[in-house]
């Protein structure tokens, strides 16, 4: 009945709207929040897909989504809103008049400008296709396909000038489906037709179905930026007052650290004893019985936690035990509401804000896996970030963590080669910590957490940078065995390029990658030991 009402509506919009006019603003409503959607059909999901955006169908189910950076929305009356919006987008896209035809065949090395191309028969975009702005930050790119679409292996839309994914648009009359390794810009409708994406794509826009189903596997897909999309800020940060000058602390119980541990920041507790640690590696006053500082601190930390506990969240994570495998997180107020388990890396993702705040909320114990990292990219700062957990944290053994961590009646152990950029405090229970690096969360450097924020002691040297077919890397001191691990990663923490370097200096092709932002990670057994950020100029 709904697909007979939507068609019916699809016919009267048609004959009642004039022709669109090329430049004009597209407006896609509430749809705009989604970055998969369908008015009917299902949505599916294989394996680890990263999703920034709402995830959901109007009419049929969601099924094997893990966790989305956005709401998980069927069948109701959000939906249902999404369903008319998308409509009248679709309409207005095809109404518009188009200003040049095109052949089936997009890419091969092919530059367009804007316009609106009309393209009959079945489509295939192949290589490489280049969208150029000529600096124009409102060009409108719109492809009308008559047809089905499909995208080659690897194949890419690259924007170049200004043009930007969110003012880039597709609308079929049949089957998307796009293969492995695809990059593909700006937002897919199609009508009457399902969507496939396959493993590896990467898509920095929307798929749309109007009646048909979208199934994902393995991809990063999210909603673009820009275009007046919301400027996301999360939420306003708690006064810390006293706790500020704390990195370790406990109201109630003992804290003992066994090992060499270097801390920037004041630890004690407010009940028992502060024993093990090294006045020569602590940054601040070590409080060994209790006092008025640490009364102070234990008064200030109960109104922090509340703080963060009646925060009404934005996003709830919905499968807690597989929080990371590389996750990213955008400016919000999070909840899982579950035991929480970081396993690999979660990253947060500040979309060039510096003072965008990120809060997430643990209703249960919070662990990590071992060699686990929280990583800050474009312009997060651990500062600004927020741990609330009604539970007992265990930090493994060489991890990496970023913010502050503000647990409720539960003990804290931080493990042997941990390193924590922020603080760790809780109003009750015992805290342990052995052989640990604790630093200020304004020593973050590089946007990603780096420890080494001296340039003239970086292990290597990555020039030309900006870069554009390759990029050299020079090793400072290779006076010992060179075995080193680069990854570079795209800003939405996708892992873009892993190469071993077992020589001083080793050339690097870096054609492949689309111009834009990335960030590297160097890694000498598997410990991080130099961060940073690339251009990349194609």
């Amino acid at each position: 009945m709904k697909t007979k009402l939507l068609i019916t509506l699809t016919a009267v919009l048609l004959f009642l709207m004039p022709n669109a006019n090329f430049g004009q603003t597209i407006n896609l409503g509430s749809t705009a929040n989604f970055v998969l959607f369908s008015t009917s059909g299902a949505l599916g999901n294989t394996g680890i897909s990263q999703l920034t955006g709402n995830v959901g169908t109007n009419v049929g189910s969601s099924t094997g989504f893990g966790n989305v950076n956005g709401i998980m929305l069927n069948n109701n009356s959000v939906t249902a809103q999404a369903a008319l919006d998308l409509l009248s987008a679709y309409s207005l896209i095809k109404a518009t008049v188009s200003t040049a035809t095109h052949a089936p065949l997009l890419g091969d090395g092919e530059t367009l400008v804007a316009g609106v191309y009309a393209i009959a028969g079945i489509s295939t975009l192949s290589q490489t296709l280049t969208l150029d702005g000529k600096n124009d930050p409102n060009a409108v790119f719109i492809f009308q396909l008559t047809s089905t679409l499909s995208t080659g292996v690897n194949s890419k839309v690259v924007l170049i000038n200004g043009a930007k994914a969110c003012n880039v648009y597709w609308i079929t009359e049949g089957l998307v489906s796009m293969a492995s390794g695809t990059s593909m810009k700006g937002t897919v409708i199609a009508n009457n037709a399902a969507i496939a994406i396959n493993s590896g794509v990467t898509l920095e826009g929307r798929a749309l179905a109007i009646t048909g189903a979208v199934n994902v596997t393995n991809v990063l897909a999210y909603t673009p930026i820009g275009c007046s999309s919301p400027f996301l800020t999360g939420p306003i940060a708690p006064a810390l007052a006293s706790t500020e000058n704390f990195a370790l602390f406990t109201s109630n119980g003992s804290l003992i650290n066994s090992g060499i541990s270097t801390v920037k920041g004041d630890v004690g507790t407010n009940v028992g004893l502060t024993t093990g640690f090294d006045a020569l590696k602590v940054t601040g006053a070590i409080h060994p019985i209790p006092d008025g500082a640490t009364a102070a601190c234990a008064a200030d930390l109960i109104n922090v936690y509340n703080y963060l506990n009646t925060l009404t969240n934005d996003i709830e994570l919905l499968y807690p035990a597989q929080f990371g495998h590389n996750l990213v997180l955008t400016p919000h107020t999070y909840i899982l509401n579950g035991s929480t388990a970081l396993t690999d890396t979660l990253y947060l993702n500040g979309l060039g804000n510096a003072n965008a705040i990120f809060a997430i909320k643990v209703k249960g114990a919070l662990s990590t896996s071992v060699n686990s990292k929280v990583l800050l990219i474009n312009g997060t700062q651990a500062k600004n970030v927020f741990w609330n957990v009604d539970g007992s944290v265990s930090i493994n053994n060489n991890s990496l963590f970023m913010g502050t961590l503000i647990c409720n009646n539960g003990a804290i152990s931080i493990n042997n080669g941990a390193s924590l950029y922020g603080r760790a405090l809780t109003t009750s229970g015992s805290f342990t910590t052995a052989a640990i690096n604790v630093f200020n969360p304004g020593d973050v450097v590089n946007g990603i957490g780096s420890v080494n924020a001296d340039k003239s002691n970086d292990m290597l040297i990555i020039s030309p940078n900006p870069f554009r077919s390759y990029t050299t890397i020079t090793l400072n001191d290779a006076s010992k065995g060179i075995n080193y691990k680069l990854k570079i990663y795209n800003t939405l923490g996708r892992e873009v390029l892993n190469s071993t370097i077992t020589n001083q200096t080793t050339t690097l092709k870096t054609s492949d990658l689309s111009s834009g932002i990335y960030f590297y990670k160097v890694l000498d057994n598997n410990q991080l030991i130099q961060s940073g950020k690339l251009i990349s100029q194609q």
